[in-house]
Order: C-alpha cells, then structure tokens, then sequence
C-alpha cells in the first residue's frame, strides 16, 4: 500500500483508539480506493424470457445492420447527409429546418422509457439497450470459444498454454471483427454505406471516417467484451435515478422470500416443510447467471438490469424439484407483500402515474405523427439583402432586393413561382418561377419594385408585405401547394 492509501487507513485506526479510549485494543483497517474489479463469469441460460431477449438481439440488430442496406428511391433507406444537409428516412426529406421532429422524437423515447419503467421496471435495458445486446453477442463469442462459466474460469487459471492462446485469440479477432464493422455500419448511417467498403478496401477512407468507425467499434469492443456491468453500475445515469420511476406497484424482479426462505441443500425425495425448509435449494445459479453479479435474493437493488436470466435459471430448478414456478417472478412489492395473484397485481398498472404517462405519450406521439403527415412538400425562407434596403432604378421606380432559400422536401422535380402581395403596385421584376430537382434547395435573389407613380403616393418607412411560394402541380397531380412568408418594403425619405 503507497503512502495515500495507508495515510486514511492510519487515521481511522487513530480515531478508533481514541473512541475506545485503548490504543492497545484498536484496528487499523486500511481500504483501498482502487480496488481491482472481479471478473464476472455469467453462466448460460435458457428459457421463455432468455428466448425473448435474443429476440430482442437479432431484431434489433437486423435493423441495424440492415437499413443501411436497403434501396429506396435509388439511394438508401436511411441516410443522415451532413454534407449536403438532407436527412432522409424512408420517403421523408428532412433539412436542418426539421430539427423539431428530432426533438419531438426523443420527447417520445423519454415518455416510453418512463412508462415502461413504471409498468415493469428496467425493460428497455434488460432485453433492448445497446450494451445489453452486444454484451449478450460478445458472451456468446466467449462461449463458442471457450465454453460455458466453468469452462472459462478453469482457462482463466490454468495458466497461458497454447490451448488457452488459440482460445483467446480466436475470441478476440471475433470481437474487433463485429466492433469494427459495427463502427462502419453506424458511419455507414452518414456516409452512404455502398461507398464505404471500396473506400476501405482501396485505403482511401476519409479522415473523420476513419475516425468515427474506430471509434465507435473499439467502444462497442472495450464496452461490450470488457466493461460489461462496470457500464449499467458505474457509467449509465439510468441506474441511478430509475428509483424516481418505481413504486410499490412497480413489476420488477423479486425473490418471494416467504416462499423461499429459509434457504438450504436437500435432496428431492426429501420434504422440505418437514425439516422447516423453503423452497430454495440455496444452489446459487441466480448469482451465476446475473450479468452484473447480484444476488436477486437480497432485494430490489439498482444493479439489477431486468435480465430476468435467475428467472429462467431457477424456474428449471423448481422443474427439477418439482416445486411450482416463481419463486423469482415479476411482481410487485404490495403484491408480495399482501399475498395479491398475477390477477390482482396486473390490474395495479392502470394506476394514476401510469394512466398520466399514457395520455402524454399518446398525444406528443400523435401531434407529432399528424405534424408529419401534414408537413409542406417545400418551404422557403426570405432574407434581405444588407448590401441596399432599398434603391431607386431607371424611371423612377423604387427596389428593394431580397434572398430566398426554397428547399424542395420531395424526391421528384418540382417547378415553383413566387409572388408578393401587401403593396399595390409592388411586383416581381425577376425570377417568378423556378425549377428544382430531388431535394434540393436553392437560394434565389429577388427583385422587387414599385412603379413610380405608386413609390411617390407611398409614406416612407417601413411597410409589411409577404411572399408567396406556390408549387406548380405537374400533370396529374393534386392541387398547387402555397406557403406565405412574411417580410417588409423599404421607402426611403
């Protein structure tokens, strides 16, 4: 121990002696604040809820991996455009201007997350959270190479042979091989993916590229094949304030410890009331199957991910002693505590918090989705030009100039035509129609002028007006889209 950590240590012995009034009789307990981590080796499980959560693995990852993938309207699927600034879902055209979807779009994970915590606790990071799925892939990896729990704990300490050489490196070119293509999948979300791979073959990728794939796969390799729990402990603020969320009537993972307890071995001939025995065998597969090393039997405790692997592991126990299911189960603390059926605690979830949850989630999902169902097929913005707010020209007629960005949001040709009105007299002396290709945007520079006669009968200052941006209908189509945005005319003194 250094001089830092034995220095707290000797002043705890210190005040120890002086409660004790007997330095002869103190302990001087030294602690250490660097403590290295015990490796945890989660042992296989099967059952309904571990079917579930590959599930859970494979969908998650087939879209993953996947959209990037796939064609749509000649490009693909999903691509975030930093370059260009365009952002496209599916049929959707988004520009920077669309932020507010991004925002109404995690206003929505919030509430869900919220209301799945209050219905049942930590579901989102037992069966969907990224950590969870490839620590889950990366375990799988592990035990493909190195056997199940007790097979890796007897590698582990078996020495470096050649056999534990092979294992470990077999184990480890798996593990960068998905982190990096991981890292290029998710870059492949901002650079289209098809011209990734030939860039990456040829050497040529992009620095920021390069970056972000190493990035992104070595965090997905160091989070997943080392930190594991240490990540939902330490690092996720989830854990921490998730308490915020429970209540009594929250479905969690418990231990119905007055069915259990006491614990104790017995054979499965044996009756177990006879010798004043619960139904826990005390054989620990709870312990060895949690990914972050908990004993479920002690309590709610803010470790715990809501795996649910001690539920599989000890309903196949209670099958082998032929004790009903459940002993680890879903359930609430009212319910265990006041004895209440599966029935009796389902219906505890249309409680008020729940019931709030729902009705905001309901409608923030619903604007938004009628925000985007609704959403304008273009839109335009109008700057003034700063360089003159307003000039005379040749006759005597006044002008005032102007920018406008039209930004076409569909992926066919559209022809636009722009118009003002708030002036009489006042008319568009340039650029009354524009033609735009797939999404794209332009910057248009506008003239607008008012005829001597109507210049000299107006007031000087500042008047409103506002511009109108029309899509012209090609043939077949609906009815002209317009949109109206306003501005000001300038006379001068």
């Amino acid at each position: 121990m250094n001089a830092a950590g034995a220095a707290p240590g000797t002043r705890a012995g210190a005040g120890a002696a002086a409660a004790g009034g007997d330095s002869d009789d103190a302990v001087v307990a030294v602690v250490s604040l660097y403590t290295r981590q015990k490796k945890i080796y989660p042992r296989a499980v099967s059952g309904w809820f571990a079917g579930w959560r590959w599930a859970l693995v494979w969908a998650t990852q087939l879209v993953f991996y996947g959209l990037p993938w796939l064609p749509w309207n000649g490009r693909q699927a999903v691509l975030f455009d930093l370059v260009s600034r365009r952002f496209y879902i599916f049929g959707l055209v988004l520009y920077p201007q669309d932020f507010i979807y991004l925002t109404g779009l995690l206003v929505v994970s919030a509430y869900a997350l919220f209301l799945f915590t209050a219905v049942a606790g930590r579901l989102w990071c037992g069966y969907a959270c990224p950590q969870t799925v490839y620590t889950e892939i990366f375990l799988a990896v592990e035990r493909w190479f190195e056997g199940d729990r007790m097979a890796r704990i007897k590698l582990d300490a078996g020495g470096r042979t050649a056999a534990w050489l092979a294992r470990k490196t077999g184990k480890q070119a798996v593990w960068l091989a998905i982190g990096l293509w991981t890292g290029l999948t998710f870059v492949g979300y901002f650079s289209p993916v098809r011209t990734l791979l030939p860039a990456l073959a040829h050497l040529a990728l992009g620095p920021w590229e390069t970056f972000w794939i190493l990035f992104y796969g070595l965090a997905t390799y160091g989070n997943a094949g080392y930190l594991r729990e240490q990540v939902c402990k330490y690092m996720c603020p989830y854990a921490r304030f998730q308490s915020a969320m429970f209540d009594r009537d929250t479905l969690i993972v418990s231990y119905d410890a007055e069915r259990g307890d006491p614990r104790g071995t017995r054979s499965r001939r044996v009756d177990a009331r006879s010798q004043g025995l619960g139904d826990c065998i005390d054989c620990g597969l709870c312990v060895q199957v949690c990914p972050t090393g908990i004993d479920i039997r002690d309590g709610l405790q803010y470790e715990c991910i809501g795996c649910t692997a001690c539920i599989d592991v000890c309903n196949g126990v209670m099958d082998k002693m032929r004790y009903p299911r459940g002993l680890i189960r879903y359930a609430t603390q009212n319910g265990l505590a006041r004895r209440l059926s599966r029935t009796q605690m389902l219906r505890s979830v249309a409680r008020p918090r729940v019931l709030i949850y729902t009705a905001i989630l309901l409608v923030i999902t619903g604007a938004l989705a009628a925000s985007l169902a609704l959403r304008s097929p273009f839109r335009f913005d109008v700057v003034r030009d700063r360089a003159a707010l307003a000039r005379w020209v040749d006759g005597g007629r006044l002008e005032n100039v102007y920018r406008l960005q039209v930004m076409n949001a569909t992926e066919q040709p559209q022809r636009y035509r722009v118009s003002v009105q708030g002036l009489a007299g006042l008319r568009v002396e340039r650029h009354a129609d524009l033609q735009l290709g797939p999404a794209e945007a332009q910057w248009l520079t506008v003239e607008l002028r008012l005829g001597a006669r109507e210049a000299a009968a107006t007031a000087a200052g500042v008047h409103p007006i506002h511009f109108d941006v029309e899509q012209l209908p090609a043939e077949g189509d609906a009815a002209a889209v317009r949109l109206r945005e306003p501005s000001t005319f300038v006379v001068p003194q």
